[in-house]
């Protein structure tokens, strides 16, 4: 019974999700009109309106269900950076430069094998 209770109340929640998409579809014309309309206007008013804008957006956009999933997943994504150990500056500097080391020595050997193989065919066509 909670199941359902709970199923009904997610769809409650997430119900007119198209229109809300339209109304930020709707806003983000809106705001670009207005930005080609009103260039003349200082770039500062711009710019916060664009900002102010943004933030109504994203808020219509986080009460559907692809922005709450989109929401969720941010979250959890952060969680696992914190779980990251990061290299320290001298291991980062050590790696580094064993892939350059072993980028410029394969650079060579292809180099050599094509030289080598071009060297060949030239001798063999003439």
């Amino acid at each position: 019974m909670a199941a359902k209770m709970n199923a009904k109340s997610e769809t409650t929640q997430f119900r007119l999700d198209a229109l809300k998409w339209l109304m930020i579809l709707a806003i983000i014309a809106v705001g670009v009109y207005a930005n080609s309309v009103y260039g003349a206007v200082t770039l500062l008013y711009r710019a916060l309106i664009g900002v102010v804008m943004a933030a109504a957006v994203t808020g219509i956009a986080l009460q559907t269900e692809k922005g709450h999933a989109a929401w969720e997943l941010a979250k959890e994504a952060r969680t696992e950076m914190r779980k990251v150990i990061w290299p320290t500056r001298q291991e980062l500097t050590q790696t580094t430069l064993i892939v350059v080391v072993v980028v410029i020595v394969v650079g060579m050997l292809l180099w050599g094998l094509d030289s080598g193989l071009s060297w060949a065919i030239k001798g063999v066509i003439g």
